[in-house]
């Protein structure tokens, strides 16, 4: 499962994105290498005459570095066609927890957790529950982010491998799930670059934003029980 967030965790909430997003996207290890890192390599060639570029979303929506290019309407619509075909076609599952700041800071005050370690909880779970107990244990990739938060992360993870979440035991945790690794962005990681195009569209949707194209795709993608209800398996939003 490869992670990303979109949002801050405790500053004061922006009026315009007032929410935080943890998404994660399971999918094999060796689909992710050798499938999602060569069609996201050959989308960023056309586009970008470079497979190294890295993508970002908060780029991409200000035509920063590489991506000045997209000022120019007619290629903008042309990448973003392509990148909603590739992320379209790509086998990926999603699991996404969205925390509304104030809501939840309202609901449970000096005994919230922080929004990060309250989602990496419910998606270690849901990764457990996808895992299943035939023997087979996955892997967590997050993105380096400050040396402080990323100790922090740690120390949480560290916890659920202890002592596990509400539903699933300490136990579970460790059978299920081999590590939790940190990745830098300039190792270009695909899925980790998946897992940040897939959070900003869960993240306007939460807030009532008109969905576009972007999240439907990521609904089709959303993890699921049985018949087409994803929320609480997929999507959990708080409170």
């Amino acid at each position: 499962m490869f992670l990303d967030e979109s949002g801050v965790h405790w500053d004061e909430p922006d009026a315009e994105y007032p929410v935080f997003v943890l998404g994660g996207v399971i999918t094999r290890v060796s689909y992710a290498k050798r499938v999602i890192d060569a069609q996201l390599a050959d989308l960023k060639t056309r586009h970008f005459g470079d497979p190294n570029v890295v993508l970002h979303t908060a780029d991409i929506v200000r035509n920063r570095g590489p991506f000045v290019v997209l000022k120019d309407a007619a290629k903008r619509e042309a990448f973003f066609d392509d990148l909603n075909g590739v992320m379209r076609a790509l086998d990926y599952k999603v699991v996404a927890c969205a925390i509304k700041k104030v809501p939840y800071r309202e609901r449970y005050g000096g005994a919230a957790l922080d929004p990060y370690e309250r989602s990496l909880s419910l998606l270690v779970e849901r990764f457990c529950y996808e895992i299943g107990g035939a023997g087979e244990r996955g892997w967590i990739v997050a993105e380096c982010r400050r040396p402080d938060l990323d100790r922090r992360l740690l120390e949480v993870w560290d916890g659920l491998r202890a002592n596990g979440t509400y539903f699933v035991t300490g136990a579970d945790v460790r059978c299920r799930i081999q590590d939790l690794l940190y990745r830098e962005k300039a190792r270009n990681i695909g899925g980790l670059q998946l897992a940040d195009l897939v959070v900003s569209p869960i993240g306007r949707y939460v807030i009532g934003k008109m969905p576009q194209e972007d999240f439907r795709i990521v609904e089709s993608k959303f993890r699921r029980l049985s018949g087409e209800d994803y929320r609480g398996c997929g999507l959990i939003v708080l409170p």
